[in-house]
């Protein structure tokens, strides 16, 4: 990719834009013990530059979440006893999903039964574009039925261990490729199967890339591709355009920081550091 697949052009900024004219990006996730998941993913689509950013979690977190960053705004959600978001969230979510233009669901999520209906039904019933990851994914997994249901464009991210859940079967490297082209066709949704050279398919068409290194296996990576690849959305980014792109970036950002601080010392935050230096670098 890097050099030698053209990437899609981000839309020019001209002097009399606005905020609106960038998009909403909605980040739904977080749970006690997991609510600097959310705040990655909602920093990085601030970073990504969508016009505005608002993170959705338990209101038990609200506060934890609304001190990583004065740049997005917080919504709380009704939380279960053990601080996971309720089921009584509903309404709240289609309410706020009405409001954005891109969506992204799973950061810090964790697992309830309750989650796992909350998940299926916004995968099914919301039309905007969704970006689904970490538990997001697993809620899927549990009823794969649902997969071949979207409501709307839908871009799922699994790691190798998700994606084995999201088929039922784990597979050898050299099988994974193909089983995501075929998944992604089947059930008509964008996937981006992470790992090194990330492949990124539709189902019809793919790319692998060939930005990152091994010190981005770290925890919240993956929370910051989240919230990039929905900031791109936001940006009227098609969704395999947006998840090529956002791939290249985020790895590309990996790359920048792995030149300052070396592979062993790189956090996800890092990543965040870096993404406007690597948007820079791409689009100079």
């Amino acid at each position: 990719m890097k050099g030698k697949i053209p990437l899609p052009d981000l839309p020019k900024r001209n002097d009399e834009d606005h905020k609106g004219r960038f998009g909403t990006a909605l980040i739904v996730g977080g749970s006690l013990g997991m609510s600097g998941a959310a705040g990655l993913a909602g920093m990085a689509a601030l970073r990504g530059g969508a016009g505005l950013v608002r993170v959705a979690v338990p209101d038990v977190c609200l506060n934890t979440v609304a001190s990583f960053n004065p740049s997005y705004m917080t919504l709380p959600l009704p939380a279960d006893q053990a601080g996971h978001i309720s089921i009584d969230a509903w309404d709240s979510l289609v309410e706020q999903s009405n409001a954005a233009t891109a969506i992204a669901c799973g950061p810090g999520l964790g697992k309830t039964n309750e989650l796992e209906e909350l998940v299926v039904r916004l995968y099914q019933k919301v039309k905007k574009p969704m970006v689904f990851d970490a538990d997001a994914l697993n809620a899927l997994a549990m009823q794969p039925d649902a997969l071949s249901r979207p409501g709307g464009p839908r871009i799922l991210t699994p790691h190798p261990g998700e994606f084995a859940r999201l088929i039922g079967n784990k597979l050898p490297k050299n099988q994974r490729d193909n089983a995501a082209i075929q998944l992604a066709s089947q059930c008509g949704v964008v996937i981006a199967l992470k790992g090194h050279n990330t492949l990124v398919t539709d189902g019809t068409q793919h790319v692998k890339n060939n930005t990152g290194n091994p010190g981005m296996a770290t925890g919240g990576t993956g929370d910051v591709l989240t919230g990039l690849i929905t900031a791109l959305l936001c940006q009227k980014l098609e969704p395999y355009d947006a998840s090529r792109l956002g791939v290249y970036l985020h790895g590309l950002a990996g790359d920048l920081a792995a030149e300052q601080t070396g592979q062993v010392s790189i956090i996800a935050s890092d990543l965040i550091s870096f993404l406007a230096n690597a948007i820079k670098t791409t689009f100079k």
